[in-house]
């Protein structure tokens, strides 16, 4: 087997193989072993005819790439192989001259692709989105303050007057209250105070936290990998994070429940087009009753919210923070189990 010929194909996402002439396989990678469900021994005692139940589409591709010595791809290919697996894949053959192979074959899975596709734009549209808000929430601070301070004089001059009291207790208490919205809205704008971050410290600060306001009903159970290294970020932008999503869960539980924060290490991830060797994978899960699935596709959304007296920003916030850091946060929920997964990376990045 050609091991230091294809050496480099060891760290690929994608699923690599590389075959003779005649369909024979020489060489895999470990992510073409885990597309496959099979290991690299069994795996290379095929051929492409015998790996995959209808394998004419694939030979013909390999004889059109080896003929004309020239790159060929697919991008809607279905393959069945002969365990089972059933997969729909963009597939590209490569000719080359290497250890005795004759093209090299890779084979990317299309929910994937589909899936960065909308991760791109999810993320242009939820740029759009929080422009268009921090921009509205300018527009509304001036002629709010205005109306605080008329508010305040409008007190000073009908202080004989208790009967108009409760109005203006009205009209102050709901400019405090829009004062302090906009205030959110327009926080995820500051800047970062970049330091080392134990993401463990961060989680213990938010159990705290959480436990302190909820004493009664909620428990928080632990599941780190201590081996993890330091984060390069801004400390209190990642316990707002985690602080946002871990109230968001309590209150959907309505205070009863069970919160698993779960660490781990990720490895050979791309982040925002950029690929890293490590990064952080914090799981924060819940056993309520799951986000409506009306709420699903807009749960970053500003102002979307499932509760009445919600305002529909920590998520929203959360977002913001996780994505200047570099970052991605995604979820998975059904009644009884919901996941936000939040994927940070190291800082060893590798293009």
């Amino acid at each position: 087997m050609p091991d230091t010929a294809f050496a480099g194909l060891e760290l690929l996402e994608t699923a690599t193989l590389a075959v003779c002439r005649d369909g024979g396989i020489r060489y895999v990678n470990p992510a073409c072993e885990n597309l496959l469900a099979l290991s690299q021994k069994e795996l290379l005692r095929h051929t492409l005819s015998s790996l995959f139940v209808d394998s004419r589409a694939l030979v013909a591709g390999l004889r059109a790439a080896v003929a004309h010595d020239v790159s060929f791809t697919e991008h809607d290919l279905s393959l069945n192989t002969i365990n089972q697996i059933s997969l729909q894949v963009i597939c590209t053959l490569t000719p080359i001259n290497v250890a005795g192979c004759a093209a090299l074959i890779e084979l990317r899975p299309i929910e994937q692709q589909l899936k960065i596709a909308n991760e791109e734009r999810l993320l242009i549209q939820q740029a759009a989105n929080r422009e268009l808000i921090r921009n509205l929430a300018h527009e509304i601070k001036n002629p709010l303050g205005g109306i605080r301070g008329a508010a305040q004089l409008l007190a000073h001059e009908l202080a004989d007057r208790p009967d108009l009291k409760e109005y203006l207790d009205v009209i102050t208490h709901e400019a405090v209250r829009l004062q302090q919205l906009l205030d959110r809205l327009l926080a995820p704008n500051r800047k970062h105070i970049l330091g080392e971050v134990n993401i463990h410290e961060v989680l213990e600060r938010v159990r705290s936290v959480a436990l302190a306001e909820y004493p009664q009903g909620i428990a928080i159970r632990r599941d780190y990998d201590t081996s993890l290294p330091a984060l390069t970020a801004d400390k209190e932008q990642l316990i707002q994070v985690v602080l946002n999503i871990v109230r968001n869960a309590i209150q959907a539980m309505h205070g009863r429940g069970q919160i698993v924060l779960r660490t781990r290490v990720a490895r050979q991830v791309t982040l925002a087009r950029k690929r890293y060797q490590l990064a952080m994978l914090l799981q924060i899960i819940d056993n309520g009753p799951g986000i409506p699935a009306e709420l699903k596709d807009h749960i970053f959304y500003p102002l979307v919210t499932g509760r009445a007296e919600g305002t529909g920003l920590g998520l929203t916030i959360a977002q913001t923070y996780v994505h200047q850091h570099g970052g991605t946060v995604e979820f998975d929920s059904r009644p009884g189990h919901t996941c936000f997964t939040v994927l940070l990376p190291f800082g060893d990045k590798k293009a």
